[in-house]
């Protein structure tokens, strides 16, 4: 099913080393090809494993495993897309709702993944433009949101917000979360937002403190392009975030586009996998007598 298989390690984690050798040693049992990321590299200098970039482990492999935590598997998934290379995630993390294989059940999950058994699905991404004067400044993917946000304790921001060129609001808050299905759980889910099925082709806009209280959280169809604009006039100091790790500075008068990217993110989960069990484990929703 899955012949030639790349690992991505967090980076700095003494944990990795020990899951990864495990991991290593398993897949060599079961003859299967393994190609490794940099990253994962460092932890075994040496280890005669195949070694390389991110983009040449997308063309080579057609599943990656990312050892780390739902921050790992965000940073894999952008820097993988476009490629059809399934993912599959060891938390090594806290929540891990992308990540949900534990260290300890390596060899049973992923030799059933390995004969065949397993669910998928597809995660949509959305890709944001930021436009200033004439052209594009830059380009972000993100698995999760893209939020503009304030970098200045005391001040709003000043923007107004679009969807397929119609004005929604203008706004006086701390900043916008735009978030996918798979975000809802995060950032978005913080910022009072709420939690959409991963299988919904929707996308969920979240003020971030709104100076309004008639501001609430608005979802709309995946394929509506989303434009914030930013008030030419000068502005406390913004950013933008992708994922919580991409991120530049924006100026007064900037567009930022946001939209669905053409590309998908490929998820592999262990047969059974239940989202509203992970839901329940994750959030504490295990009522107790």
């Amino acid at each position: 099913m899955f012949e030639r298989i790349g690992l991505i390690s967090k980076p700095g984690d003494a944990a990795v080393a020990d899951t990864l050798t495990r991991l290593i040693e398993f897949l060599r049992r079961r003859r299967a090809g393994v190609v490794l990321d940099g990253t994962s590299a460092a932890y075994l200098p040496g280890g005669g494993e195949s070694v390389a970039t991110r983009e040449e482990l997308g063309d080579r492999c057609d599943l990656a495993i990312v050892i780390g935590g739902d921050g790992t598997f965000l940073s894999a998934a952008r820097s993988l897309a476009g490629f059809e290379v399934a993912l599959l995630g060891i938390n090594l993390g806290r929540l891990g709702f992308l990540a949900d294989v534990m260290p300890d059940e390596i060899v049973d999950r992923v030799g059933e993944i390995l004969r065949g058994r397993f669910d998928e699905e597809r995660r949509l991404m959305i890709e944001a433009d930021v436009e200033r004067g004439e052209g594009v400044v830059a380009s972000f993917d993100a698995l999760n949101e893209v939020t503009v946000h304030k970098a200045e304790l005391a001040r709003l921001l000043e923007f107004e917000t679009y969807i397929e060129g119609r004005l929604v609001y203008r706004q006086r808050s701390d900043g916008l979360i735009v978030s996918t299905p798979t975000g809802s759980t995060a950032y978005a889910l913080s910022g009072g937002g709420p939690i959409l099925h991963p299988e919904l082709d929707a996308i969920v806009l979240v003020p971030i403190c709104p100076h309004a209280l008639g501001s609430r959280p608005l979802v709309v169809n995946a394929a509506s392009e989303i434009e914030i604009r930013m008030e030419p006039a000068p502005n406390p100091l913004a950013h933008l975030t992708c994922d919580g790790q991409s991120s530049m500075e924006l100026a007064p008068g900037d567009r930022i586009r946001v939209r669905r990217k053409s590309s998908s993110v490929r998820l592999i989960h262990p047969p059974g996998h239940d989202h509203y069990a992970t839901l329940r484990a994750k959030l504490h929703w295990e009522h107790k007598p």
